[in-house]
Order: C-alpha cells, then sequence, then structure tokens
C-alpha cells in the first residue's frame, strides 16, 4: 500500500514560479529514485526530472536552468521547484517514485495521482 501523494499545483501567470511536492508513504523499504512526469491532455507522459537516492538528476532539455529537482531522504519526498514558467509548461504533473515495498521484493514503479500545473500568457 505505498502511496504518492503530490501538491503545489496550480495557477501562475508567465515567469512566476511554483513548487510541487510529493511525500511517500506506506511500505518503503528503500527507495532508488523519484522524479516528475508531465502529461498534457492528448499526449503522452514525459520526463521532467528524476533525483537517485545519491542526488544524481536528470532533467528533460526543456526545463534545464528552470527546474530544480531535489529530495528529502528523511521524509521520503521530493520537490520540484519552477521558476520562469512557460505556457508551453501547463500539463499534469505526476509524481513518480522506483523502490522497494520490502527486503524480498524487487524494485517497483509507483506514481501519484497528479497535480495541475496551469500556466496564462
Amino acid at each position: 500500500q505505498v502511496q504518492l501523494v503530490e501538491s503545489g499545483g496550480g495557477l501562475v501567470q508567465a515567469g512566476g514560479s511554483l513548487r510541487l511536492s510529493c511525500a511517500a508513504s506506506g511500505s518503503i523499504f528503500s527507495i532508488n529514485a523519484m522524479g516528475w512526469y508531465s502529461q498534457a491532455p492528448g499526449k503522452q507522459r514525459e520526463l521532467v526530472a528524476t533525483i537517485t537516492s545519491g542526488g544524481t538528476t536528470n532533467y528533460a532539455d526543456s526545463v534545464k536552468g528552470r527546474f530544480t529537482i531535489s529530495r528529502d531522504n528523511a521524509k521520503n519526498t521530493v520537490y520540484l521547484q519552477m521558476n520562469s514558467l512557460k505556457p508551453e509548461d501547463t500539463a499534469v504533473y505526476y509524481c513518480n517514485a522506483v523502490l522497494r515495498p520490502t527486503a524480498y521484493r524487487v524494485y517497483e514503479t509507483y506514481w501519484g495521482q497528479g497535480t495541475q500545473v496551469t500556466v496564462s500568457s
């Protein structure tokens, strides 16, 4: 019963900022990586940013220099600081985690329910 809960989405004007948060809870033995993916209506879900348990980050080219992903391992929480937002950033943002629920299970992928980010021009 692993659960990922996102928060921080909303409506912002172009050039503004938002900070998304995602907390993982439930049966968690270890977390390999957490990240954020975006999905606009009628489009496939795309990677935005990921961060490993060791702190290695990966960003989509479209958000480099504008977004920053970070995590608090003690809280099993990942954040996405979104600056200089553009209308094309508008999408539902989903939290992702790759983790071991127990020592006897392999790494599995979990998804949050998504949080809406809307950037107006």
